[in-house]
């Protein structure tokens, strides 16, 4: 029991984490059509932002501090992205793909140029260390500190979207860009505050990721594929399908890797979403229409 308890909490860490990288690609994928494969190195951005912010204010308030300055700094470089290349190329999916994974290059061999190709590690505050027993079982206060974030920023997200003005255009845009255009919504503006919103979660995420190990250059390249899986099993641009889809795969990944090994469980997570999408294509939520198919 304690063992299936664990592997529960990890797989909800591990879903968490997969959930705060593809918040952003749901939006951006769903709303624009976008491929952004240089998801990952905003991921890794955040993640450098904690190493060095830690450095000189120290442990215990570097964390707090890192994460807005991530969100920050991510959603600027997602930003210049948008504004440089990617707004030249809506509706071309596959010209975004090629673009941004050329842009993902140059980023990484930027990290490597700066802070060398081994990995280092952000050391986490103090007030992270030991954990809280549940059932004979400990529960580590840094995955906890990682869940609580996680809920946090979705319910923030969700807020943002069913609250605010700027985030019912968003779902307008996400829903019909014709017809969002033809009733005076600016287009392009939403699609550069989706971009920096989802960039910025990206940076969050690298910063929570500096909590479970080591980070490097190619840190958000053994995230985004499962991140995109997320995208495509929970249903493009819906949240609650992010959400289910992000705590099952690491709930899965999670009981699948400790009974086999890790890339095992990658294979079956992958087979699993194949498997899903042959019965619902449109993924676990979609949105209802009246249109006739």
């Amino acid at each position: 029991m304690d063992i299936y308890l664990s592997q529960a909490f990890t797989g909800l860490s591990v879903g968490s984490v997969l959930l705060l990288i593809a918040l952003g690609l749901t939006f951006t994928f769903g709303q624009m059509g976008v491929i952004n494969l240089a998801h990952g190195e905003l991921i890794m951005a955040g993640a450098y932002t904690a190493y060095m912010v830690g450095g000189p204010i120290g442990e215990s308030a570097g964390l707090l501090v890192a994460l807005p300055v991530a969100f920050a700094l991510a959603g600027t470089m997602g930003l210049i992205l948008e504004r440089v290349l990617i707004r030249r190329l809506y509706g071309r999916p596959l010209d975004t793909l090629l673009v941004t994974w050329g842009v993902s290059l140059v980023l990484q061999q930027l990290a490597r140029d700066i802070f060398g190709a081994p990995n280092v590690n952000a050391k986490a505050p103090a007030w992270l260390g030991g954990g809280v027993s549940v059932a004979g079982t400990i529960l580590p206060y840094a995955r906890l500190f990682i869940i609580a974030l996680v809920a946090l920023s979705v319910t923030g997200i969700w807020l943002y979207m069913t609250r605010l003005p700027q985030g019912r255009r968003m779902r307008a845009v996400m829903q019909n860009r014709q017809l969002a255009a033809c009733s005076g919504i600016a287009t392009q503006g939403v699609d550069q505050r989706t971009f920096f919103i989802g960039s910025g979660l990206a940076g969050m995420a690298g910063v929570a990721l500096t909590l479970l190990g080591p980070i490097g250059p190619s840190l958000g390249t053994a995230y985004i594929v499962d991140a995109f899986l997320v995208v495509v099993a929970g249903g493009l641009g819906q949240l609650r399908g992010a959400v289910l889809a992000a705590i099952g795969l690491g709930v899965l990944q999670s009981f699948v890797e400790f009974k086999t090994q890790a890339s095992l469980a990658k294979v079956i997570c992958f087979v699993a979403v194949i498997a899903l999408l042959q019965v619902r294509p449109q993924g676990l939520v979609s949105v209802r229409s009246r249109a006739l198919t």
